[in-house]
């Protein structure tokens, strides 16, 4: 009998969250939802759909959203310019990535309404998109449209998430609290480009 071993996660939740966390309870606790409709409303709105979570969150709130940076990692070969051009391979295999810690936040009252990790192949994007990005003063999915990236939103998983210290700080949430992710993948020009896990608040 031939066995064989189950495909990997298109996105691996516990990666990203190393990223910037040794000890993943820190952000939190995560147990993957079987259905959407273990999500609560409107949580599930906000999470269940195959779009930029910017300009979900956007209309959700009725009102723009800036992004705030807590921190950044830059892959190994970030500074080499001999690094390997227009890429397709796995993100974190090219060496020429970009990683960041951020929060978004209503620009009505300043309140977070969205954590989140990113994780991205620089040479999958246009250098005036990556600058861009980069310049880490407008959120990602804002960048993608302006510039009129071919995209494609894929949904990989969504999550319970119990807050930990550090989820809690950035989203003025109490430790312990529950509130819903999602771990997601975009598409640019057909290249699987950018990795994410996007936490709502309660």
């Amino acid at each position: 009998m031939q066995h064989t071993q189950p495909e990997p996660p298109a996105v691996d939740l516990m990666e990203l969250v190393r990223l910037f966390h040794s000890d993943e309870s820190e952000l939190g606790f995560f147990r993957a939802c079987l259905t959407a409709e273990e999500i609560p409303q409107p949580r599930r709105e906000l999470l269940n759909h195959e779009a930029h979570m910017t300009v979900t969150v956007e209309a959700h709130h009725g009102c723009p959203v800036d992004v705030r940076v807590a921190r950044t990692v830059l892959g190994p070969g970030v500074d080499d310019p001999l690094g390997p051009q227009g890429s397709n391979l796995d993100i974190a295999a090219t060496g020429r990535w970009y990683a960041r810690e951020i929060t978004l936040h209503r620009q009505s009252d300043q309140r977070p309404v969205q954590y989140g990790i990113v994780r991205l192949n620089i040479d999958a994007l246009a250098p005036e998109v990556w600058h861009e990005i980069h310049s880490e003063k407008i959120p990602l999915g804002r960048v993608l449209i302006s510039h009129q990236v071919l995209r494609e939103v894929e949904l990989c998983g969504l999550w319970e998430v119990v807050a930990g210290h550090s989820l809690a700080s950035l989203l003025e949430m109490s430790v312990g609290e529950v509130t819903y992710g999602r771990t997601a993948r975009i598409f640019c020009d057909y290249v699987p480009a950018i990795e994410l896990l996007e936490i709502v608040t309660p």
